[in-house]
């Protein structure tokens, strides 16, 4: 199967991937989430060419991740914006984060730490089941087929 070919897949991690699974796109995406909205600041702080930055935000846009927002007429200058399906990635990033930090660790611990906005208490993302409240761990849960009546 040829990359390309990911989004026509059932499988949903393989249909992810054909969105996000690109090695730049995950950090053009933590950069976003962190307020960096220009080409130049992003190309700065990835250290990538401007083709491939071009080629990546091309992609997002048009998979609806991103939106090219004017800022400026003359000369023309454009800005990219987290969409709500841009927005909805976030927790993927938190996980990374969290797999990193435990797995993939610095010396000196975590350079970065997520904190909400209002009182600045750290946070410990966990997935929790939306309808019982359950913490989701890979030992409580499984995957299974649907079956074709649903």
């Amino acid at each position: 199967m040829r990359w390309n070919e990911l989004s026509d897949e059932t499988c949903p991690v393989a249909r992810a991937l054909s969105v996000i699974g690109d090695r730049w796109t995950l950090l053009i995406l933590r950069d976003c989430f962190r307020g960096t909205r220009r080409f130049e600041r992003l190309q700065e702080s990835l250290g990538v060419t401007r083709h491939v930055l071009a080629d990546r935000l091309r992609k997002l846009e048009a998979a609806g991740v991103l939106e090219r927002v004017p800022y400026q007429e003359r000369p023309p200058r454009h800005e990219y914006r987290l969409t709500e399906r841009g927005l909805d990635l976030q927790p993927v990033l938190l996980s990374l984060v969290g797999w990193a930090d435990a797995h993939v660790p610095v010396e000196g611990g975590p350079p970065l730490v997520y904190e909400f906005r209002d009182d600045g208490a750290r946070i410990e993302p966990v997935m929790v089941d939306a309808r019982s409240g359950r913490r989701i761990t890979p030992r409580n849960i499984r995957a299974r087929l649907r079956s074709a009546e649903g």
